[in-house]
């Protein structure tokens, strides 16, 4: 299984935003997660197509994708806004908005790659009708909103058995955690069955450099892919 390692630019500096991008990517990190947050669906604003449309030529000199995670109201709205800035993947909260399979569709009309996400306390029955339409499901491993949050360890068993149910389906559906990912924590998620990892305050934090966090990170996702 080949795992992918999503660079959440939530927690880098801002003001050496590309910098630090293409440090993570030179390093090894193979998607940016770009977290749009609206101050409505969670505590907290952040930032919006023109950030996406910046990131761009980046992610197009690595060959990475941009994984860009609406935690906002009603992301239809804003759908177009991101396809046109570039965004490669798109995913929406099922707790966002009422009519998910029509934004899903949407998205894929768009000629993006739809991602559904769900919140810790939702059970993953609210996406059963809607997996054999997505690409991606992302399974929030804390209260979306705030990086440098501790992962929440009872998501381990929702995990699992969300890749029970892709594998079921006979289809290559990404199955993405987010929140709380660090070395102690990233074995854990690959061995219950993620395929692509998030990882924001891991990577841009002031106690190493991006390159030295991203040879962490990925040493431990090869230690849970190697056998026993």
């Amino acid at each position: 299984m080949e795992v992918k390692l999503s660079a959440s630019i939530l927690a880098a500096d801002f003001a050496r935003l590309g910098e630090q991008t293409q440090e993570a990517l030179t390093a090894g990190a193979h998607w940016i997660h770009v977290d749009v947050m609206d101050g409505h669906f969670v505590p907290n604003i952040t930032m919006g197509p023109v950030v996406v449309q910046a990131l761009r030529p980046l992610a197009d000199a690595y060959g990475a994708l941009l994984d860009v995670h609406l935690m906002i109201e009603e992301p239809e709205r804003y759908l177009d806004a991101f396809a046109r800035a570039g965004a490669d993947i798109l995913t929406v909260h099922v707790e966002a908005t009422p009519h998910l399979h029509r934004t899903v569709h949407r998205i894929k009309e768009l000629g993006k790659k739809a991602g559904v996400a769900l919140n810790p306390g939702t059970p993953l029955t609210w996406v059963e009708e809607i997996l054999p339409d997505v690409d991606l499901l992302l399974i929030m491993t804390v209260n979306p909103g705030f990086s440098g949050q501790k992962f929440i360890p009872s998501m381990m068993p929702k995990i699992v058995r969300a890749r029970d149910r892709l594998q079921a389906l006979g289809r290559n559906i990404w199955l993405e955690v987010d929140g709380g990912i660090h070395p102690h924590t990233v074995g854990d998620c690959v061995r219950a069955g993620a395929n692509v990892v998030v990882a924001a305050s891991a990577l841009f934090n002031a106690q190493a450099s991006i390159t030295e966090n991203v040879r962490r990170l990925r040493a431990a996702i090869e230690k849970a892919l190697t056998p026993a």
